[in-house]
């Protein structure tokens, strides 16, 4: 979808159209969700500081993020995906992969639900054809908005051979500074460097694949069906919290707001999890498994507070969250009270 928030608000509140509008929340921690195609230009984009970029476009217009009209709306789109095709793979709000290799005229069925999606939702999109999903994805990203990109492999990898590492999906910013001091700069650097040497610098796992990510190798298959297994909700405080009196009265919050969706959805889970950064930025998780699954916001804060309580930060805390895990899981297994366990929160 092309900037996809921008574009659920847009509907709202057409008189902002042409405007250079952002997404993102108010604190001054927060960052840019996502912004119009007019305030990139000024070089405001997802994760830019909201303080960047208030200054950056000082007559940019900010708006609030509403992920509930995004949920449904992210939901119509795939609907009409599906119609379209036997094989959808959504992947998160605004992105889905779909199998076009037992179609007869597969770009004229992606046109066509292309124009369906704009017809039915209201909503641009841009539309990647590759052999595999990495280079779908990176063709989806290369002429937004509104884009329609049809390439090969081999094309894929004379394209963006100029291209920094970072266009890779996988590749992040961290990884790109290390590419840079051994002098791979380029896609097509990083392409044809020597395995050995990609092997000696990231070693033998990450090297050769940061090689086959170049070349655009890539054998993933489509997943239909992505269950979550888990459920959460975090916060990132306007200035950091020290102390459990400051710091309870908001997980309870958080526990309480996570139950509500963990009700509404019919689901329940036996592993309840904390999620706690400090002011140095670092992150610190902790989780208990319980005997019987629960979505019940009482005893979530409870297991929630109690391990709050044992990790007691020494520091000051700048995000807290909460997760409950295993959702669906069955009963049994550990047997006992709570058996002590860690939790795999997105750092």
């Amino acid at each position: 979808m092309d900037a996809f928030y921008v574009s659920v608000e847009l509907q709202r509140r057409p008189e902002l159209r042409g405007k250079p509008v952002v997404v993102a929340g108010s604190g001054p921690r927060a960052v840019v969700t996502t912004a119009s195609y007019e305030a990139r230009r000024f070089g405001i984009f997802s994760a830019t500081p909201a303080a960047r970029a208030r200054q950056l476009c000082p007559e940019a217009v900010f708006v609030t993020p509403d992920f509930d009209a995004y949920r449904a709306r992210s939901t119509d789109v795939m609907d009409v995906l599906r119609e379209h095709f036997d094989r959808v793979e959504v992947v998160g709000l605004d992105e889905a992969y779909v199998d076009l290799t037992s179609l007869d005229r597969p770009r004229a069925a992606a046109r066509r639900a292309k124009a369906a999606v704009i017809q039915d939702t209201g909503l641009g999109c841009s539309i990647g054809i590759g052999p595999s999903k990495l280079v779908a994805k990176v063709a989806s990203d290369a002429e937004k908005p509104d884009g329609f990109v049809v390439l090969t492999r081999s094309e894929a990898e004379r394209r963006f051979a100029e291209a920094s590492p970072g266009l890779i999906p996988g590749i992040g910013p961290r990884t790109v500074e290390r590419l840079a001091a051994q002098g791979l700069t380029t896609l097509g650097a990083l392409a044809t460097a020597p395995e050995s040497s990609l092997v000696s610098w990231f070693g033998e796992r990450l090297g050769p694949q940061l090689g086959r990510l170049a070349r655009f190798e890539d054998d993933r298959r489509l997943q239909t069906v992505r269950v979550a297994k888990s459920e959460s909700r975090e916060t990132t405080f306007s200035r950091d919290l020290r102390g459990l009196a400051a710091l309870e009265p908001p997980l309870e919050q958080l526990s309480a707001e996570l139950c509500q969706t963990l009700v509404r959805r019919e689901r329940a889970g036996r592993t309840i999890g904390i999620k706690v950064r400090l002011d140095d930025f670092s992150t610190h998780t902790r989780a208990r498994t319980i005997t019987q699954p629960t979505n019940d916001a009482r005893v979530v804060w409870g297991v929630a507070r109690q391990l709050l309580r044992d990790l007691a930060p020494s520091r000051p805390v700048r995000l807290l969250g909460v997760r409950v895990a295993g959702l669906d899981e069955r009963a049994g297994g550990a047997g006992g009270d709570a058996v002590p366990d860690q939790l795999g929160f997105p750092l």
